[in-house]
């Protein structure tokens, strides 16, 4: 009887130190788990600190690497006049420039909703565009001109686009004229010129609408296709800010006025055009 009292003290006694022990254990624990989420927090107030400086020493302007010569792909890099535009804004804030390439009408969207600071991509103004973003001062003017393939025009001049298979850059001020200006018996948008270069030698589309410039460059790297003699009409491109803006519409337009008085976008297009 004696034994057995003393054995069962010494359980009661083992059941208590382990549940001292896992006491003990838990509240190690949620101190532990405390400690962890301080450090976390601290750690993402340090991480979000961070975003905020490197935020605050660049700029990010959006742009299609598919419009040469003002803006195009050299290598990985995004080259062209509105880059070259755009990196002198940069440089006049004191700033890194940030490129992100992506569609036309991607880009647009992106400074609407403050994802880029602002687009350098041959944009042109219209009362539409006024309405959900900023443009700064005209910096070139451009000119409008027909493509066709020259192997099998179905296009005879630019006054002859009524009931043709049109191709457009999808967002561009081409696909709003042709759609408000022209009775085609259809209009195909394209994210990219490249795109519509190869339908329109495959014959899936009558001709592509188009600035002369990268319309120089389309056919001067595809010899099946020309440029119809005369221009369909003119078009001036601005920077895009996101809406309200002032402040960096202010300094953009700064920057453009005086690259326009030292002759600088003359030279950005010599530059691009003459490779």
């Amino acid at each position: 009887m004696k034994k057995k009292i003393i054995g069962l003290l010494i359980v009661a006694t083992m059941m208590i130190g382990i549940l001292a022990a896992c006491g003990t254990k838990s509240g190690t624990g949620e101190k532990e788990q405390e400690n962890m989420t301080e450090t976390k927090e601290e750690q993402t107030a340090q991480e979000q600190q961070k975003d905020t400086v490197e935020d605050d020493n660049t700029i990010i302007v959006g742009t299609e690497a598919g419009f040469a010569p003002y803006e195009y792909m050299e290598g990985n890099e995004v080259v062209g006049i509105d880059m070259d535009i755009a990196q002198a804004i940069a440089d006049s804030m004191g700033k890194e420039l940030i490129i992100k390439n992506m569609d036309f009408d991607g880009a647009l969207m992106a400074v609407q909703n403050g994802n880029v600071d602002f687009v350098a991509a041959g944009v042109s103004v219209n009362e539409e565009r006024k309405k959900v973003m900023d443009f700064s001062i005209d910096y070139v003017d451009s000119t409008e001109v027909v493509v066709v393939n020259k192997e099998n025009p179905t296009v005879s001049s630019v006054d002859d686009l009524d009931g043709k298979i049109i191709g457009v850059q999808q967002g561009n001020i081409a696909d709003f004229y042709v759609e408000e200006n022209i009775e085609a018996k259809d209009i195909k948008r394209y994210t990219k010129f490249a795109q519509a270069a190869q339908d329109l030698m495959n014959g899936k589309i009558d001709c592509i609408v188009m600035d002369l410039y990268p319309a120089q460059e389309l056919t001067s790297s595809n010899e099946q296709l020309t440029i119809l003699d005369g221009e369909l009409f003119e078009d001036r491109y601005a920077i895009a800010v996101q809406k309200g803006n002032q402040e960096l519409l202010d300094q953009i337009n700064k920057v453009i006025e005086q690259l326009k008085e030292e002759g600088k976008i003359e030279e950005f297009t010599a530059k691009h055009t003459s490779k």
